[in-house]
């Protein structure tokens, strides 16, 4: 028998305020259909006054745990995956700790950027292998909202807040492909590319939270390639190739991103989850909010193949092949 981290439980936050496409064009130089074209994007959700990225991260843990009718202290312990958080520490993790009525266990945050849910999985997927924790809560929570510069088009159009959440349990499986959970992670990341995606501020050299700088063309040409390869890298990893794949739930970017991205991975769009069109660039949130949408559209049912791929700055970027 083997171990496996399967996920037992999801759940989402969405601000209730949704910012269309329209909303932009009073105040820089484009279009809703400059945004859609280049982008896929329609709306966004925007954080309101108060909502922060604990509080967001709270409500979608709440409801992963309900999915898995489970209780706050039946979790040994959290990771929060975001670039945004409420405080420089402590963690934001903690606060969802003590905001859900978690009393034991541990939480931290890790910061990957778009890529950090991927990472996050995979290091409770790890937590989980080496028996540091049974059943691990995974969130992905950003407020976008307040680090964009609203007078560059190139990248306040393109992102949005939000929440999502997986529960992770430890279960037995019989080492095969067939097992549910996590069957294998490709994490990668490259610091020569850093200028292409970065916050130009934080703590130890502006001293402010600075707001986001992209060179988008690119970037693009990076995110397709390096997407695809580590979607292979974990498909071989866990013994497995296109055709066994049920559905791709990527970060959700740009369409033109997922697109190319499925094409190189030989699959029909029809067996990719899109939300992009809803929530814009929720980083670290758009997985597990996509994730959370697909299974309540009923697109993702128990036993689909799924294979979860990201990239974000630094470069860092990852794949995660699991069971549902």
């Amino acid at each position: 028998m083997t171990k496996r981290a399967v996920v037992i439980g999801v759940g989402h936050y969405l601000p209730e305020r949704v910012i269309p496409n329209s909303w932009f064009e009073s105040r820089v130089d484009t279009s809703d259909e400059w945004i859609r074209t280049r982008s896929g994007i329609e709306r966004r959700h925007f954080a309101a006054e108060g909502e922060t990225t604990s509080s967001m991260g709270i409500a979608a843990a709440k409801a992963a745990l309900d999915d898995a009718g489970l209780a706050p202290n039946d979790v040994d312990a959290i990771i929060l995956a975001t670039s945004t958080p409420d405080l420089t520490f402590p963690s934001t993790a903690t606060m969802v700790q003590a905001g859900i009525g978690m009393t034991r266990g541990f939480a931290f945050d890790l910061q990957a950027v778009c890529a950090g849910f991927v990472f996050a999985l995979a290091n409770a997927n790890a937590l989980i292998l080496s028996g540091q924790a049974n059943r691990v809560l995974v969130i992905g929570s950003e407020t976008f909202s307040r680090i964009l510069d609203m007078e560059d088009r190139a990248t306040c159009v393109l992102f949005g807040d939000g929440a999502g959440a997986v529960v992770l349990e430890a279960q037995e499986g019989h080492g095969s492909s067939d097992d549910r959970g996590i069957l294998a992670a490709d994490i990668n990341s490259d610091g020569r590319f850093r200028d292409m995606l970065y916050v130009d501020g934080g703590v130890s050299t502006t001293g402010t939270a600075g707001v986001v700088k992209m060179q988008g063309n690119p970037l693009f040409r990076q995110a397709v390639e390096k997407l695809a390869t580590t979607a292979d890298a974990a498909l071989d990893k866990a013994g497995l190739g296109h055709g066994d794949i049920d559905w791709i739930v990527p970060h959700q970017a740009n369409i033109r991103i997922i697109q190319g991205t499925a094409k190189k991975l030989q699959m029909s769009m029809d067996n990719v989850v899109v939300t992009v069109q809803d929530h814009g660039n929720t980083s670290a949130a758009s997985i597990p909010l996509a994730l959370s949408v697909g299974q309540a559209r009923g697109q993702i049912k128990t036993g689909d193949l799924i294979v979860t791929e990201a990239i974000g700055g630094g470069l860092a970027w990852g794949a995660v092949v699991l069971r549902w």
